[in-house]
């Protein structure tokens, strides 16, 4: 029979669970992971109308477009893998996409925690808590991946020639980038609240309003 348990706990993990998978995933797609050096366009006419700053994704990138520079154009740059910018960031992209996925695999099985508690006899929060550290692992390698990319061609138009490794010049890290790094923080905070939703779901209280027949338990 199925038990639909809901507490605090085990909800605040399953929503966040899907915020953080949500999260790196926005951030794996967005193109402001680096705002390159403000630059002027073709009409020169003031800071308001002529003066913007491209914007470098791991793949994608956004770049003003027509006479007066007003249009922004947002699109990959990239149109294989083997195009992204630098080895060190197609390393990057290999382990956050491993990342995202194991992430995402578990913001899935976080809604069936509701109904379902355990697989094979082993508690479902503690195997996701499990696979959530080894998704922050794998995101915490490619954030740490990044970077060493930036010395690459690409990153030196939009940074400037004096971008290094660790050091992008005159390039500032977008809302991306800290979005990713949080996302990474949240998977870690999900691993250690899975085992709080464990002890919250099989508590004595739950198992007595089981014994009494209820299939709709709410706890606080």
């Amino acid at each position: 029979m199925c038990h639909v348990i809901v507490t605090c706990r085990s909800m605040l993990w399953t929503l966040l669970s899907i915020v953080v998978a949500f999260a790196e995933l926005i951030a794996f797609m967005s193109p402001n992971w680096l705002l390159g050096y403000p630059r002027s366009s073709e009409s020169g006419e003031g800071v308001d109308s002529g003066e913007y700053r491209p914007s470098l994704g791991l793949y994608s990138r956004c770049l003003r477009v027509g006479s007066r520079g007003i249009g922004v154009s947002c699109g990959p740059y990239a149109g294989t893998f083997g195009e992204v910018a630098s080895g060190f960031w197609q390393g990057a992209m290999l382990f956050l996409a491993a990342g995202m996925l194991v992430l995402g695999g578990v913001a899935c099985i976080s809604i069936f925690s509701l109904c379902f508690q355990s697989i094979l006899k082993k508690s479902i929060f503690n195997i996701c808590g499990l696979l959530q550290a080894i998704g922050g692992l794998l995101l915490m390698v490619g954030l740490m991946l990044y970077p060493a990319g930036w010395g690459s061609e690409k990153v030196m138009d939009y940074c400037g020639s004096e971008a290094l490794p660790f050091r992008p010049a005159e390039c500032s890290l977008g809302w991306a980038f800290y979005t990713a790094i949080g996302g990474t923080l949240g998977s870690f905070l999900c691993a250690v609240l899975s085992a709080q939703a464990e002890i919250a779901t099989s508590s004595d209280k739950v198992q007595e309003e089981i014994e009494e027949g209820k299939s709709l338990i709410c706890l606080l």
